[in-house]
């Protein structure tokens, strides 16, 4: 039987993907494998997204705990990240993608600075679907981060009252609207650190999937679950 797209679809969905490194040991394969073929999932999900009218959608692909995994695969996963900007470039201009990052780019080498300037740059204009990767990112160091940036402005007297909008202000994408999906594969059940102030009234969906075989009819089913679901956020249902 073929899925239907609900009529009522989340704004922004964010996703963890996890996994590829036990799809890959599933096959015998070595963990690169798992992380390339990963790749086309997320090729597959932003289509979706392209497809079913979702303007956010934000990926969690590389944590600042990531760094300590073996140099080998940290070398890979960089090769990788490069070849993905460089052949979905035209993918996203044809299709109205606006590619952002949250995270700290200053970890990564200047060749792949320069690659993520110019791939924001050139998809700036586009307003279909904002892509935005997360990379070298954690959400206690956003929440530092802004902390700090904050300090500093008060004591230079730019800001005299704080708040939850003063302080959204200071993260890493402002302008991004908290996600209404979470979305977590192969079967772990925690948050890993992601998106952790703007994950405070987020319906989170968790799935046995591994990420490279989370496509299209597994994405439909995450949004079929979410349009059954009642978001109150802290009211109560009226009878």
């Amino acid at each position: 039987m073929k899925k239907t797209v609900p009529d009522r679809l989340p704004t922004h969905v964010a996703i963890i993907m996890d996994g590829n490194g036990r799809w890959a040991k599933q096959k015998k394969l070595k963990r690169v494998e798992g992380h390339r073929i990963g790749i086309d999932s997320v090729r597959n999900v932003t289509e979706a997204c392209c497809e079913f009218g979702i303007p956010y959608l934000t990926l969690y692909a590389f944590s600042k705990e990531n760094w300590s995994r073996p140099k080998e695969e940290v070398k890979t996963l960089m090769s990788l990240l490069g070849l993905y900007l460089e052949n979905e470039l035209p993918f996203m201009m044809e299709n109205g993608v606006h590619f952002n990052i949250i995270g700290e780019k200053k970890d990564f080498s200047k060749t792949l600075q320069a690659q993520f300037d110019r791939v924001m740059k050139e998809t700036a204009a586009n307003k279909k679907v904002v892509l935005t990767i997360a990379l070298s990112y954690s959400g206690r160091t956003e929440i530092t981060r802004a902390v700090q940036l904050i300090s500093d402005d008060v004591k230079n007297g730019r800001i005299k009252r704080i708040d939850e909008r003063t302080f959204k202000r200071y993260l890493y994408a402002p302008d991004m609207p908290d996600p209404d999906l979470l979305i977590r594969t192969s079967g772990e059940m925690r948050v890993s650190n992601f998106l952790l102030w703007q994950i405070a009234y987020t319906e989170i969906y968790f799935t046995d999937i591994l990420w490279p075989d989370f496509r299209k009819e597994a994405f439909l089913d995450a949004l079929q679950e979410f349009a059954k679901r009642e978001r109150r956020f802290g009211n109560i249902k009226e009878f």
